[in-house]
């Protein structure tokens, strides 16, 4: 996938104000870490999360949504009318149906050949989302278009501690253990034709890879799959997505490489998904690069999804870290098991 009239406008983000703690989590696990003979401070060691922020209960995710998409609007000064695409890329939906993308769309003045629907492609949503509204810039079909996510994470983390202290076991607590590091947030990005006077931020492409017969290593969903009235569960084989995610981004990286005549040398900086601190490792390394070139938020923010990938390049650029030219490789993994690595031209 290559492009040679795209464009990134903004990366507009919305975040919760309430802050949670991993401690906090772990006093609540407090019965399970006895009975497992576990001490305080686990979970930060073992993720690197430091705390997350969740929304209050009742919130709507597109109200959320709506609040980073007005951001993004509001920074860019693109009319309403001129964007083609409004797409709501989250796992987080509010309803089965409608599309969660048309009551986001509600609060703006698009025009009625705008295209507005959901996408889900678990943590990949909002990079597959990029690469559509790309596609129908670069064919022309429209001048810009928005994409737009909001996760939440405290009703599964909720489900899934008191699951932990019924189940009460070594086991189950390894495959609850990465549903612990859930945030919350919502973005909005912008994507152009260039003709608005932004000349920077040049998508030059992205490789997209899956290994679907891993599709087991990571679930969340209802406890016994059908029908949905069941209470909700996350399983994670941490260990399973890091050995066959790891092989599927470095395939991901060789082919980036080699298409788009590129080497992690030349890569000035890169933004992950952010899940935890094995996780990214795992990354750079399979991609050969340095923790120097990494920006995270991991540690403050959690594994927001689909948003982590985009609010974290919008916190980088914010402090100066993604520079005008600079070469920024997007790294992102979602349960499938796909993979997509996206390049920049800052």
């Amino acid at each position: 996938m290559k492009y040679n009239r795209v464009h990134l406008e903004t990366i507009a983000y919305e975040l919760p104000n309430h802050i949670v703690t991993s401690a906090w989590i772990e006093e609540q696990l407090a019965p399970l870490y006895k009975k497992l003979y576990l001490n305080p401070g686990q979970l930060e060691a073992l993720t690197g999360v430091r705390e997350r922020r969740w929304w209050e209960p009742g919130h709507i995710n597109a109200v959320e949504t709506i609040k980073a998409a007005k951001k993004a609007v509001a920074e860019t000064g693109i009319p309403e009318k001129d964007i083609g695409a409004l797409l709501y890329c989250s796992v987080c939906r509010d309803n089965f149906e409608p599309a969660t993308a048309c009551h986001v769309a509600s609060a703006f003045d698009l025009p009625a050949i705008c295209t507005v629907h959901d996408i889900s492609n678990a943590c990949l949503g909002v990079l597959s989302g990029i690469i559509q509204v790309a596609n129908m810039i670069e064919l022309g079909q429209i001048k810009a278009g928005m994409v737009v996510a909001c996760e939440t994470a405290r009703d599964i983390t909720s489900i899934m501690i008191q699951k932990m202290l019924e189940e009460g076991t070594m086991e189950f607590f390894k495959q609850a253990l990465a549903t612990m590091t859930g945030g919350s947030g919502a973005c909005a990005v912008i994507l152009s034709d260039g003709s608005y006077g932004n000349d920077t931020h040049k998508l030059l492409g992205g490789i997209a890879m899956s290994a679907p017969e891993h599709y087991e290593m990571c679930r969340w969903g209802p406890d016994q799959n059908i029908p949905p009235r069941y209470p909700q569960v996350m399983e994670t084989n941490a260990i399973g997505l890091l050995r066959h995610g790891g092989a599927l981004i470095r395939y991901t990286g060789e082919v980036f490489y080699e298409e788009f005549g590129l080497s992690p040398e030349k890569l000035d900086k890169v933004i992950s998904h952010q899940v935890a601190s094995s996780n990214r490792d795992a990354m750079l390394s399979n991609m050969n690069l340095t923790l120097e070139k990494d920006f995270s938020t991991f540690p403050f923010l959690g594994n927001m999804g689909t948003v982590s990938l985009p609010v974290t390049a919008a916190i980088a650029e914010e402090r100066g870290i993604l520079e005008e030219g600079h070469i920024v490789g997007f790294i992102g993994i979602g349960s499938g098991l796909n993979s997509m690595v996206l390049g920049w031209e800052w």
